[in-house]
This record gives structure tokens, sequence and C-alpha cells, in this order.
């Protein structure tokens, strides 16, 4: 079973990602900040990361340039959940080294797409 991590502040998204990505046969951890996925990421790389833009501690971004640069860290597929829909914040997270973008908010059939595109499903 692949393991994602989903990190986000909100511990509802956390919630309905949670059931969707179980539905899809993944194995779920969660993060409330970047800094808390960084140190899951170092322990046990996930398969997969849906990534909040916006949380205190370290941001999704910071934790994406913090990962990608990590020699110590297998390199996941990074998915960027957010409300940030301008082209700027876009560009960053792919020139960051995210795979794809999800708005939110987001269901199943959107989750099950983007992750589709990946090769996940």
């Amino acid at each position: 079973m692949k393991q994602c991590l989903v990190v986000d502040d909100s511990k509802v998204i956390r919630r309905v990602a949670r059931r969707i990505l179980e539905e899809l046969n993944f194995e779920v951890e969660e993060a409330v900040d970047g800094k808390d996925a960084l140190e899951k990421s170092l322990s046990n790389t996930p398969a997969v990361v849906l990534l909040d833009w916006n949380m205190p501690v370290m941001d999704g971004l910071e934790y994406l340039k913090a990962m990608r640069a990590s020699p110590n860290i297998a390199q996941p597929i990074v998915v960027f959940c957010t409300t940030e829909n301008d082209m700027s914040h876009i560009r960053a997270a792919i020139e960051a080294g995210a795979n794809e973008y999800i708005m939110k908010p987001f269901d199943r059939e959107i989750i099950e797409a983007k992750f589709s595109q990946c090769g996940l499903l």
C-alpha cells in the first residue's frame, strides 16, 4: 500500500483528504505544518505528499524547497492543494519541484484525476 503524507494546518481538510485517500487504498499520515512534514519525511518518506501552502511555522513552499534540497529524503511526488490560484503561486510551486497543483475545495474525483496523472493509481 502506498503512503501519502497529508500536510495541512486544518484538521477538517486533513480528515477529508484522509477519507478520500484511504478509499483509494493509500496509507495516510498527517502533518500540521511544513516543519512537522519535514521531520516525518526524514524518518519515513511517503510516495506522495498532499501539501497545503499557507501554514504556520513552515509553509508548504518552504517545506517543498527544503525537502527537494535534502539528500536524506527519497523524493516523493508532491501535489500542492491550496486556495492560492494565481499564476505566480502555481509557477513558484512547479519551479520548486511540485508535480501537480489542486485547488481547494477538492473532491475525490479531482484527487483521483491528479494522482492518476502522476502514475499513483
